[in-house]
């Protein structure tokens, strides 16, 4: 018996891959990203694909994520928010800040993730904008719907 079998069902107790020849570094298995990273990927690809679309719309504003939303006041209704977009001033640009763990909440999947992410961004972007979403999103969402 090898020392390095799996006892008592606790995984492999060494490398997975040897050193590779060349480096002398041991190779790294690739691992899928934890449900942050990925919600940020998802985030950024939301608005880049909003900037391929319409990259004025983009002109002064940020986008941040959070986890949970912050409420000053008690929260009395039945829903959370989603996303917020708060409107900029002299001193401040505008920004649009989307929450992750309500997203989280309602999606079923991964993919369902990214579109409801896709979707949230460009509902809060024409709100802060006044464009229409039509005019964020030409094509309809149609590449993105199950």
């Amino acid at each position: 018996m090898s020392s390095r079998r799996d006892r008592h069902q606790r995984g492999l107790r060494g490398p997975l891959a040897l050193p590779n020849n060349f480096s002398r570094h041991p190779a790294r298995p690739f691992r899928s990203p934890n449900k942050a990273d990925f919600f940020a990927d998802a985030v950024d690809e939301a608005v880049e694909r909003i900037g391929r679309n319409c990259p004025d719309a983009l002109v002064g504003i940020t986008f941040g994520i959070e986890d949970v939303p912050y409420l000053e006041r008690a929260w009395t209704g039945s829903e959370v928010p989603l996303a917020a977009a708060v409107s900029g001033d002299a001193d401040r640009l505008s920004q649009v800040v989307v929450y992750r763990r309500p997203l989280e909440h309602r999606a079923a999947t991964r993919q369902g993730l990214r579109i409801l992410v896709y979707r949230t961004v460009v509902e809060q972007l024409a709100a802060l904008t006044g464009r229409s979403v039509d005019e964020l999103d030409p094509e309809g969402d149609t590449d993105y719907d199950d």
